[in-house]
């Protein structure tokens, strides 16, 4: 019987399945297709990425270094004839960086690997049954249909978690349609745009200097989705390739633990609001289940609905205000950027970094 099964090696799964084997523990997991594929998710991130992975991933990984972004108000031609909609945040370090997202998790894999988890591809979970003293887990995989049996399950499967269902938790307050596609034209320029056209949510351009360009956008359901991307990529009059979609899940449930069974990630719907993003957010909730969890005593499975909160849930309800603005009218978007833009000192994964001493300083600085 293993410790651990772990149903998703994305980030989320890939780090709480490393932190567990290194811990000691008998870990499996099963990714559904091959690790990194299909992408369906952004490769811009904070620099904090790289205290997450292993030797040489910088240098394997990285594509651009980003100081800023510029927000605009309508559309990319509308931003481009006209400074008056265009408002940059900036710092004078770097921000963030632009990554290799599919490398990301085939490296944060073998990092699992590495450490002991048994790490297996090709395999779909089929069923869940979560027992009084088990999980007991199914799987059809390349050899045919597999039981694995489990002390404790962690459902690190994305917005549709086939493991949250199976646990009978909650559904994710809302699950958004997001659509990337990529250019070919090299750019090393060092600020993202950010368009607040898209109802509710926005659409992003990044540069990833010679691998590229990446335009994105992400609305609720109902909204036209494709021919608002369709507008930003005419607005920006580039050809673009390798077009992917995917669910992105907004608001995490009341309660992502079961009786002998957990969520992290994308599947606890652990993410930022106002960007869609959930690497860091999934990985530093994979650490405090890894903190928290004995799979010898189901009840610390509190522990960890307590530990992942303590230390998100301020940041995600920040997040759902600063999301709100994205939908308020254009005069007042415009009055509110025009009132903040310039040197900022927030760190992009922490909303309530807006009140400390770093951002006032640099607010405040000539």
């Amino acid at each position: 019987m293993y410790d651990f099964v772990v149903v998703g090696v994305g980030p989320a799964g890939a780090r709480f399945a490393r932190g567990a084997a290194d811990a000691g523990y008998d870990v499996l997991a099963l990714e559904q297709g091959e690790i990194g594929t299909p992408l369906a998710c952004s490769g811009h991130v904070s620099t904090d990425i790289w205290a997450y992975t292993g030797e040489g991933a910088r240098e394997a990984l990285f594509q651009n270094e980003i100081y800023g972004a510029r927000f605009h108000v309508g559309g990319p031609h509308d931003a481009d004839a006209s400074h008056r909609d265009t408002y940059p945040f900036y710092k004078r370090e770097v921000v963030s960086n632009v990554i290799d997202r599919v490398g990301l998790d085939r490296h944060l894999a073998d990092l699992a690997r590495e450490a002991g988890a048994s790490v297996r591809e090709g395999y779909t979970v089929t069923d869940v049954d979560e027992c009084p003293d088990r999980v007991v887990v199914t799987a059809s995989g390349p050899n045919g249909v597999e039981t694995h049996e489990a002390r404790l399950i962690a459902g690190c499967d994305g917005p549709r978690s086939r493991v949250r269902d199976a646990l009978d938790l909650a559904d994710p307050g809302e699950l958004l349609h997001g659509v990337l596609a990529f250019s070919e034209e090299p750019d090393d320029s060092d600020f993202v745009d950010v368009h607040l056209t898209a109802p509710k949510f926005f659409a992003w351009r990044i540069p990833r200097h010679e691998a590229g360009v990446e335009y994105g956008l992400a609305a609720p359901p109902g909204v036209e989705v494709n021919q608002h991307f369709a507008d930003l990529i005419d607005g920006y009059e580039v050809d673009v390739s390798h077009r992917c979609s995917g669910l992105i899940p907004i608001g995490p449930p009341d309660r992502v633990t079961g009786h002998r069974g957990f969520l992290i990630g994308d599947a606890a719907a652990q993410t930022k609001p106002f960007t869609g993003g959930g690497i860091l957010y999934g990985m530093t909730a994979a650490d405090h289940a890894v903190e928290t969890i004995d799979p010898d005593d189901p009840r610390t499975l509190d522990a960890y609905e307590r530990a992942w909160r303590e230390d998100l849930a301020r940041e995600i309800e920040l997040g759902h205000w600063l999301r709100r603005a994205y939908s308020l009218p254009e005069p007042v978007q415009r009055m509110g950027l025009a009132a903040t833009a310039g040197e900022i000192g927030v760190h992009m994964d922490r909303p309530t970094s807006v009140v400390s001493i770093e951002h006032l300083k640099a607010m405040l600085s000539p």
